[in-house]
C-alpha cells in the first residue's frame, strides 16, 4: 500500500518518524505547515496520516466520525484500541487517547478502493491554505499568527451511501468560518463523486488559535514563504 512508506508497524505498535511524517505531508498533502518539517521543534505528525494509517488499519465504513484529541511527535507509540465493533480509538502506551473513531454501515477492506479515498481525501485537504483558508479569513477581517500559523485539526465525518466504488474524487461543497475572540474555527464540507454521481459526503473541522487583524501584507509574505518552501521542497525531491 502507498503508506508503507511513510510509516511503521511493530507488532500492532504503530509510530512515525519524522521523515516520514513531513514527507507525507509535503508529497501526498501538498502541505507545507511548518510543524511538519522535520528540524521544527513543535513538529507533529500530519492529521490526514493518522486518518490514512487508521483507515488502511481497521477499513472504511459507510459511516466514519474522527475526533482529534492530542498533537503526535516522532517518540509517539501507539495502539488501536477497538472497544466495540463501532468504537475504537487510537492510543498510545500509556493509554492516552489521540484519536475517537465511532463507526458504523457496512465496512470494506479493499485496499485500493481505501487508497484511492485516502489519496484523493488527502490532497484536497492540502488545498486549504492558501486556497480556501485565506479568502475566508480575510470575510472576518482575521488571520492566523504569521509567525507562528497554526491550524489543528479538531474533528471530522465521512457519509457514503454505498461502497461499491472504484475510485471516488472529493470536491468542496462549503466553507464557513466561525471567530470567538483570539480563536477561530473553520468547518470545510465536501462530497465524494464517482462517474459525475455523489456517493457520499463529508466534514471537516479546523481549529486556529492566536488570531490576529487581518493584515493583506503579512498574508502575502506567508504565502509567498509558503511557496518558496514548496518549489524548494520539489527542486529537491522531484
Amino acid at each position: 500500500m502507498f503508506l508503507d512508506s511513510y510509516y511503521s508497524d511493530n507488532n500492532g505498535e504503530l509510530s512515525f518518524t519524522r521523515e516520514q511524517a513531513s514527507h507525507f505531508a509535503k508529497r501526498v498533502a501538498g502541505d507545507f505547515n511548518p510543524i511538519h518539517d522535520e528540524d521544527n521543534k513543535r513538529f507533529c505528525v500530519p492529521g490526514d496520516l493518522l486518518f490514512s494509517v487508521l483507515l488502511a488499519n481497521v477499513g472504511l465504513s459507510q459511516k466514519m466520525r474522527f475526533e482529534f484529541a492530542g498533537m503526535i511527535n516522532e517518540s509517539s507509540c501507539l495502539l488501536i484500541d477497538i472497544k466495540t465493533p463501532t468504537e475504537l480509538s487510537v492510543i498510545d502506551c500509556k493509554g492516552k487517547v489521540y484519536m475517537d473513531v465511532i463507526r458504523s454501515g457496512e465496512t470494506t477492506t479493499n485496499e485500493v478502493l481505501i487508497s484511492q479515498v485516502t489519496k484523493n481525501y488527502v490532497q484536497f485537504s492540502g488545498m486549504n491554505f492558501p486556497h480556501i483558508m485565506v479568502p475566508l479569513m480575510k470575510s472576518k477581517d482575521i488571520m492566523i499568527n504569521p509567525a507562528r500559523p497554526l491550524v489543528i485539526y479538531e474533528c471530522m465525518e465521512l457519509d457514503f451511501t454505498r461502497l461499491d466504488l472504484t475510485a471516488p474524487t472529493v470536491e468542496l461543497t462549503d466553507s464557513i468560518i466561525e471567530v470567538e475572540g483570539k480563536r477561530g474555527y473553520v468547518t470545510l464540507r465536501f462530497c465524494f463523486k464517482e462517474n459525475g454521481e455523489i456517493v457520499g459526503t463529508g466534514s471537516k473541522r479546523m481549529l486556529m488559535s492566536g488570531l490576529k487583524p487581518y493584515c493583506q501584507e503579512s498574508i502575502d509574505d506567508l504565502v509567498t514563504r509558503f511557496n518558496e518552501r514548496k518549489d524548494k521542497f520539489n527542486a529537491i525531491n522531484s
